[in-house]
């Protein structure tokens, strides 16, 4: 008799089956042995965040991460404040859904800002806030570098690099990285940052997705399904458990295509796909 594939590290982050409603998707994780899930705010938000914990925990869940705070570059007081106040509220939910990470995508250049090293200053700054904040409630904050591509509207940290000289100006167990291979697999410099972040003690969070081309329009939904693309997924896996990270691995995919599709069907091509492309 065969023996059921290994799921202990696979985690589900819910934008792969956001067809899904929650409870449609914690019932396909029970159902499926999944037994981890990333949560985004909004959906959350939606169904409510204390069901939203109870239906998880019912479920036998582990939140692995939440997303996403950040959004941490407006030069506006007015906008600023916000920001700050959103990212309080992200980490109150955080706590209350059972997770200790919030990944941060840190928010692009302002309007008519040309300036990333300013912009990634204000980002350095809004931490120093957070991150005392996150700490009393349990949660630390996992900045995520995202792709050159998105450095204008999204994320002015663009390398793991830039993501760790951010995060090592505050304790470990405050701010650390998200480590995703949707965005680094192109960056050479990657494996020794990833490194130098586990020695640290600052990868929180590790994410697969792969790449494929051409991208679509726009191309935020561009993230492949694994093993549909150019990167050498087993082989990120080595970086970060040999730099110490043990913990789950979530999915994270935008795409389109997916998103059409029966989300439980998804679920369990993407749980094939974890086996066979990540183990």
């Amino acid at each position: 008799m065969s023996q059921p594939p290994d799921l202990s590290r696979f985690s589900i982050n819910q934008m792969t089956v956001k067809q899904l409603s929650l409870p449609e998707l914690t019932a396909a994780c029970r159902e499926l042995g999944v037994g981890h899930v990333g949560l985004w705010r909004r959906p959350v938000q939606s169904y409510g965040v204390e069901a939203t914990a109870k239906l998880v925990r019912d479920a036998g869940l582990t939140v692995t991460t939440l997303c996403r705070g950040g959004f941490l570059t407006a030069t506006a007081p007015a906008a600023r404040a916000a920001a700050l106040a959103d990212n309080r509220r992200a980490v109150d939910e955080a706590a209350t859904l059972g997770t200790d990470t919030l990944v941060l995508v840190s928010g692009g250049l302002a309007a008519g800002d040309k300036d990333l090293p300013g912009a990634r200053e204000r980002i350095a700054d809004a931490l120093t806030e957070l991150a005392p904040y996150a700490e009393a409630h349990g949660v630390r904050l996992a900045i995520e570098a995202l792709h050159p591509m998105y450095a204008a509207d999204r994320c002015v940290v663009s390398t793991l690099t830039q993501a760790l000289d951010l995060a090592e100006r505050f304790p470990a167990h405050q701010v650390g990285v998200t480590v995703d291979t949707y965005h680094l697999w192109w960056d050479d410099r990657a494996p020794a940052e990833i490194a130098r972040a586990g020695a640290g003690g600052r990868i929180h969070s590790f994410q697969l997705a792969d790449w494929t081309t051409p991208l679509p329009e726009g191309v935020l939904n561009g993230r492949g399904q694994l093993g549909d693309g150019a990167i050498d997924l087993r082989e990120w896996k080595r970086h970060v458990e040999a730099a110490g990270y043990t913990g789950p691995i979530e999915v994270e995919l935008f795409n389109e295509t997916l998103w059409a599709r029966d989300g439980r069907e998804v679920l369990a091509e993407t749980a094939r796909r974890f086996v066979a492309h990540a183990l």
